[in-house]
């Protein structure tokens, strides 16, 4: 999958260093898949949370911190959509927030 976009994973880890290593990590592991639906993602990270038609909710280190992306399965594209703590997820709807 190619993500759009690592520039905003990695300004949010230079702001939260404790998130640096799960990021990378999250980052690496959807570079090499190939998914073609959510069951293929749900396979890689079973708590990913499917909201509204093509976005999707990754917890992050321990659930500290939430990753909503929109993909596009079609061309193998995500596209970082917002990362925050749980407390600022809270606070937004992950179904239509265009944060990057």
């Amino acid at each position: 999958m190619r993500i759009i976009a690592k520039k905003a994973l990695r300004d949010f880890w230079e702001l939260h260093p404790d998130s640096e290593q799960a990021l990378k990590a999250w980052f690496k592991d959807v570079s090499d898949a190939a998914w073609e639906s959510f069951h293929d993602v749900r396979e890689a990270f079973n708590r990913a949370s499917a909201v509204g038609s093509d976005r999707i909710v990754f917890r992050i280190r321990g659930n500290h911190y939430r990753l909503i992306v929109r993909i596009n399965y079609e061309f193998s594209i995500i596209y970082i959509k917002f990362i925050g703590t749980h407390a600022e997820y809270d606070e937004v709807d992950a179904a239509t927030i265009d944060h990057y």
